[in-house]
């Protein structure tokens, strides 16, 4: 049975657990430290987990750090339960009706009154960067926040992407063309059926190290990372395809963020902006793996763009490797082509990434 924690908070352009394992086991053994800079909602972080291996991830989002370390940090389920128990009995509509009602007009028409209270009083709440048992509440809430409102009730919202937030403006009129209106949906309650489900295939042993910052900033933690990482599997943000904080703005609004998505050209997400720009990000991550990777390590590295072909990729990556200062050998690569893009299920006859290259190095 696929562990269900894999699917804790649906999320665009991530690699499937298939993918980490199979690396995994091809790389590693039990006991042997792996690294992802940039691990998103924590698939690889997670698998090392399951497969008895120790773990690092990092990534500069903050809801990609919200998942990743609720699942490689889980608490016990009857803590976590228990802390419904507890924010349900001390829960009081009247004290965030005000705040509910200054939000703008896209939350009135998003969620049921009743339901946007009590996300409202949780997002109040909440501590999900000093508590493992917030955190992983905070992760499942993350998880049903927004989706197919018609899928079984296992969504908060009106008619929306499971995968990322839809623009405010868009939304609305788009409820209002179709008729669609918010379901009413008890949050407490919704919170312990969600636990009790991902927690039916229970939880893995160990803990994990995740680090909410950009991967160029490893180095600084050198103090707090085993001196043995010899393997890094990861996936950088392929270019010209996604940007965290447009795309996740609802769930980052959750996390005390801004109630709006950031304008265009003021993203916190700066780093694919330029093909130049891109390969400076690449040329960082190398650069990191030169500092904190033992010798001998292995790097796999799963990439793609919508301007950029498989071999300008490979050869790039190669290119770029080389501020290292150390020896880097491309083992293999393969490239296989996207046939079910994510960016179909929203954007409809988008041009979109069409392949993606998976590329093993080692480095002395």
């Amino acid at each position: 049975m696929r562990h269900r924690f894999h699917a804790l908070c649906p999320y665009f352009a991530m690699f499937p657990e298939t993918f980490a394992e199979y690396w995994l086991d091809k790389l590693t053994n039990r006991g042997n430290v792996v690294l992802d800079p940039f691990c998103g909602r924590g698939t690889l972080p997670f698998q090392a987990l399951l497969m008895q291996r120790k773990t690092i991830g990092c990534d500069t989002n903050p809801v990609a750090y919200c998942v990743s370390r609720a699942k490689t940090n889980a608490p016990d389920l009857g803590r976590v339960l228990g802390r419904v128990d507890a924010l349900e009995a001390a829960y009081r509509p009247h004290r965030v009706r005000a705040e509910a009602a200054t939000l703008p007009v896209f939350f009135r028409h998003a969620f049921h009154a009743d339901t946007l209270n009590q996300i409202v009083y949780l997002r109040r709440e909440l501590s999900f960067r000093r508590s493992d048992r917030d955190c992983m509440l905070t992760a499942v809430l993350l998880g049903a926040l927004h989706g197919e409102s018609n899928t079984s009730g296992r969504f908060l919202s009106n008619q929306m992407p499971h995968t990322i937030s839809t623009k405010p403006d868009y939304s609305v009129k788009f409820w209002k063309e179709h008729g669609y209106k918010a379901p009413e949906r008890d949050v407490f309650e919704h919170l312990r059926e969600q636990l009790a489900y991902r927690y039916e295939t229970g939880k893995p042993e160990g803990r994990g190290i995740i680090l909410n910052m950009d991967m160029r900033d490893l180095p600084r933690q050198a103090a707090r990372l085993p001196r043995t990482i010899r393997c890094a599997v990861t996936s950088p943000p392929y270019f010209d395809v996604t940007n965290y904080a447009e795309d996740q703005w609802l769930r980052l609004w959750l996390l005390g963020e801004s109630a709006q998505p950031s304008r265009p050209g003021f993203s916190k997400d700066d780093r694919v902006g330029s093909v130049d720009r891109y390969w400076m990000l690449l040329t960082d991550m190398w650069r990191s793996f030169g500092m904190v990777l033992a010798r001998n390590a292995d790097i796999v590295i799963r990439v793609g763009a919508t301007r950029l072909g498989p071999k300008q990729l490979v050869s790039g990556l190669e290119g770029v490797a080389r501020v290292t200062g150390r020896r880097v050998r491309l083992v293999s690569h393969t490239v296989s082509e996207i046939v079910k893009r994510q960016t179909e299920s929203f954007r409809p006859g988008s041009t979109g990434c069409k392949v993606e290259v998976d590329c093993h190095f080692r480095m002395v």
